[in-house]
């Protein structure tokens, strides 16, 4: 395996991506201070090493009816590993959950699910996940407001410590 690192050219890129997907590969190349087809090559490398996973349109749920948006805690009765995959599974299947995190602590995964309304949450509880086979317990929380909400992770042009970005290539 190859190892990669990153420089301060593909940090900036990787940052400036990160804000805007669709930004041109010509600006994106400007705001780097490179030339457009090693911007280009950098970008190509910078997916196949898997620092970039891939390109959304983030959607504003409320102009498609979704007015709800909820987290759950959910307690498992095994935490087996074959039972939190099985759980993980189901979990997959069910486009009202949005994202699901395995949780260390009291609960075992924590969901976000989004839905039309209280009552379309209600029978989504009500018919999903409390019946699913393995939950023993789930706890929720509405959302009611949400004023911050940033997609990735920070990104700084100069790394703290030179080993930090260093990954195996495959």
């Amino acid at each position: 395996m190859r190892r990669v690192k990153l420089d301060r050219i593909d940090r900036r890129i990787l940052r400036d991506l990160q804000d805007n997907g669709r930004m041109t590969n010509v600006e994106l190349a400007n705001r780097a201070g490179i030339s457009a087809p090693p911007c280009l090559r950098r970008v190509r490398a910078l997916e196949e090493a898997g620092f970039i996973r891939g390109y959304h349109a983030e959607v504003a749920p409320e102009h498609l009816g979704f007015t709800v948006t909820i987290y759950a805690h959910v307690g498992l009765t095994s935490q087996a590993e074959a039972d939190l995959a099985r759980f993980e599974q189901m979990v997959g299947q069910w486009p009202e959950v949005r994202e699901c995190h395995m949780l260390m602590g009291e609960a075992d995964f924590l969901l976000k699910i989004v839905a039309k309304d209280w009552d379309a949450f209600q029978r989504f509880l009500t018919s999903k996940l409390t019946p699913a086979p393995l939950v023993s317990n789930v706890k929720t929380a509405l959302v009611i407001r949400t004023r911050k909400r940033l997609p990735g992770v920070p990104i700084d042009e100069a790394p703290e410590d030179d080993d930090e970005d260093e990954v195996e290539e495959g």
